[in-house]
């Protein structure tokens, strides 16, 4: 499951619509609707803004290659 259906994932479990979703966020239906349809590359204050209105965070670990 990639980040975008998790989100939707969320937004649903929370009964939260995407119109809620912008409202609370401040972030446009239209790039919402985008999103969720895998379409789109936000910036990571967009994504920090909707993961705060859905009560997730960003966690980014760095891995070392396997070969090195």
């Amino acid at each position: 499951m990639d980040i975008f259906e998790t989100l939707k994932q969320r937004r649903l479990l929370l009964d939260i619509t995407q119109q809620d979703l912008a409202d609370f966020s401040g972030i446009g239906l239209r790039t919402i609707r985008q999103l969720e349809a895998g379409k789109g590359n936000p910036s990571v204050e967009t994504l920090s803004r909707l993961l705060d209105v859905l009560g997730m965070e960003i966690d980014i670990r760095v891995k070392k290659p396997k070969n090195v």
